[in-house]
């Protein structure tokens, strides 16, 4: 079985940062950073929702993701391309992030 995956926690978590509130609005991702370190950052918050070693479906991950950014699709593609979520098979999994390490899903 698959966790739910909460939208909630992570723009708390977002809004919660002075750094990255500004990208905020009416409680969504109204913009992606350009600045790669604040991208970075605003990334692995997002990434904080997976939990380690639990593969996801691709359409739970676009769900997800869809009710954070309007371009949920570049979302993931971010998330993907900067390691810290990987994916093989239509599936998702976290392998990176600040409380995370790469590792092979369970």
């Amino acid at each position: 079985m698959v966790p739910d995956i909460q939208p909630d926690a992570v723009i708390d978590a977002l809004a919660a940062d002075p750094k990255l509130k500004v990208f905020l609005r009416d409680a969504r991702i109204e913009s992606l950073p350009a600045k790669m370190s604040r991208r970075r950052e605003l990334l692995d918050v997002v990434a904080q929702a997976f939990e380690p070693g639990v593969r996801y479906p691709e359409p739970v991950v676009d769900d997800f993701l869809r009710k954070l950014h309007d371009d949920h699709a570049a979302l993931r593609r971010y998330l993907v391309d900067e390691e810290f979520l990987d994916r093989a098979h239509g599936e998702y999994w976290r392998i990176g992030g600040s409380t995370g390490t790469r590792q092979t899903p369970i």
